[in-house]
């Protein structure tokens, strides 16, 4: 079992337009509602791969209700298991508005709500029982903090995993990032943007390493189009896709981190791992939303990508 943390959970919206102008009234062609937040995009990727994901963070109002219920008919049976707490704040909504003529997304993201520290205890409490349960193999903390948490929420939950000896991965940014790191998770997967912000190196490389100074055991850095770079304490490769695909990107990241830690359920290598994450992000940049992936373009992409040894 996999547990996943989303904080900010999100009920996500898409919209699709012809194209995308500003100033205008557009008619959408198509919309769509799924349940988001990065955390829950990293389980339902979880489930299309056969793993079991249980799922915590916060869900409330309607926007929450409904999010639940999507969750609750996600994915083959079983293999997801809501274990969100309830917030007396309405969970925050997403709108991604896909531009027909380019296929490029523009993103609205609200800020979320207020979460009270009685309910941040309480999902403390429901985190500590799932990390507990002898079947627990990983978890994977991921997205931005709602408003009313402290910065340091995520550097708490890291320690939780530690002292539990639970694999942990922290996918967040900015100072949560710089938080949590400290307190020294197993895996961190930031973006090219946020690893260098951490580290003020622009060079993956270097700036991996210098995140691994600083308490990462691993690192794995995704580099958009230029696949992912992972430098570990069992050496350092670089993965490369096949293809500079056009799409929506919005997921691919979730994507590879469902892909890093199922991989590390079934035992994978550290190269294997990391072709999977490159495939399963390529893959996910041609499917209609985040969470999902296409299997006939994963398959190509998983065998084709080139994971190379890379200086760390």
């Amino acid at each position: 079992m996999i547990i996943t943390v989303t904080l900010n959970t999100a009920l996500d919206v898409t919209y699709r337009v012809g194209s995308l102008r500003p100033h205008t009234t557009h008619r959408v062609l198509d919309t769509a509602e799924r349940p988001g937040g990065k955390g829950l995009n990293v389980a339902r990727v979880l489930a299309a791969l056969g793993h079991r994901a249980v799922v915590t963070g916060f869900a409330g109002g309607p926007a929450g209700d409904e999010l639940r219920r999507l969750l609750a008919a996600t994915g083959p049976a079983g293999l997801i298991t809501d274990a969100l707490v309830p917030t007396a704040g309405t969970t925050r909504r997403t709108v991604g508005v896909v531009d027909g003529a380019t296929g490029d997304t523009t993103m609205f993201n609200e800020p979320g709500p207020v979460v009270s520290p009685a309910e941040w205890a309480a999902l403390t409490g429901v985190y500590r029982e799932l990390l507990a349960a002898p079947d627990t193999t990983a978890v994977a903390l991921c997205g931005s903090l709602p408003p009313g948490l402290p910065v340091g929420a995520y550097a708490e939950l890291v320690r939780e995993a530690r002292a539990a000896g639970v694999f942990v991965l922290l996918d967040t940014g900015g100072e949560p990032l710089r938080r949590g790191l400290a307190a020294r998770p197993d895996l961190i997967k930031p973006n090219a943007d946020e690893l260098a912000g951490l580290t003020g190196f622009t060079e993956p490389a270097r700036a991996a390493g210098d995140a691994r100074r600083r308490g990462a055991r691993a690192v794995a850095a995704s580099l958009g189009a230029d696949g992912m770079l992972a430098v570990t304490d069992e050496g350092s490769w670089r993965a490369l896709p096949p293809d500079r695909l056009r799409g929506n990107p919005t997921g691919a990241g979730d994507s590879a981190v469902a892909g890093l830690l199922s991989g590390l359920a079934e035992g994978l290598s550290w190269p294997e791992r990391l072709g999977r994450a490159v495939a399963l992000s390529a893959a996910t940049v041609l499917a209609p939303a985040a969470g999902e992936f296409d299997r006939t373009a994963y398959r190509d992409a998983l065998a084709r990508v080139e994971v190379v040894p890379a200086a760390g």
